[in-house]
């Protein structure tokens, strides 16, 4: 037995939330919840994931890896642009491969 979905034709042309293919510049707003990103921090780039949202303030909340083995949130508008490295999405603009975080790696 096999399940079958049936869509109507005007959802084929919309794009899946979280879909990064669409041709519209994706925002923080449009990655889905638990999706791994890079993000410019002040002094180097770190990495991210999208930990929640807060649609009443139109906010992302991401929890951001530290060089410690710490995390900690950041709060950052719904609207901020992302760029594609491939298929990594990087929010901040710089070259962020030389610049990223080594993290602890003792165990």
């Amino acid at each position: 037995m096999s399940a079958t979905l049936e869509r109507s034709p005007d959802a084929a042309d919309a794009a899946a939330p979280g879909d990064l293919s669409a041709s519209a510049p994706p925002t923080l707003g449009s990655l889905p919840l638990g999706a791994r990103l890079v993000l410019r921090c002040r002094k180097d780039w770190r990495a991210a994931a999208v930990a929640g949202f807060e649609p009443d303030l139109a906010r992302v909340v991401l929890s951001v890896a530290s060089p410690s083995g710490h995390t900690y949130r950041l709060r950052r508008p719904a609207d901020s642009p992302l760029t594609l490295d491939g298929l990594i999405p990087v929010l901040g603009e710089g070259h962020w491969r030389p610049g990223l975080v080594r993290y602890d790696f003792r165990w």
